[in-house]
């Protein structure tokens, strides 16, 4: 029987991984601090990730208070993402992230050229 392991609480860096370690979220994520969007506009804007993926990490990051979810009532219901402030604190680390992979791009393009080579 498939058991969880539990999160450990007292490590900061595993507290974080747990809001953002996915493979979508920090996309989701930037894309959020752009404005407001609806599910359909991040799967266009994700088109190798399966929608259902998707909706899962959207759920993670509302779950985890990065991210607010907005039903309105109409007909059909209109479903609305935007970020949180919890979110939104998260933001200038990514862009640092952001920044550090242009910065490495150059020695990555070399890396993925040797790995090809081989």
């Amino acid at each position: 029987m498939y058991k969880k392991i539990p999160l450990d609480i007292n490590c900061g860096v595993k507290i974080a991984m747990e809001v953002i370690g996915g493979k979508w979220k920090t996309y989701i994520l930037y894309e959020l601090d752009w404005g407001t969007r609806r599910p359909s506009e991040l799967h266009r804007l994700f088109p190798d990730a399966s929608p259902r993926v998707i909706n899962q990490q959207l759920k993670e990051l509302e779950r985890h208070g990065m991210i607010e979810k907005t039903i309105y009532p109409e007909l059909p219901p209109r479903v609305e993402y935007s970020i949180t402030e919890d979110g939104g604190s998260l933001m200038p680390i990514i862009h640092m992230l952001e920044q550090w992979g242009y910065n490495f791009r150059p020695k990555m393009i070399r890396i993925l050229e040797e790995t090809e080579e081989e």
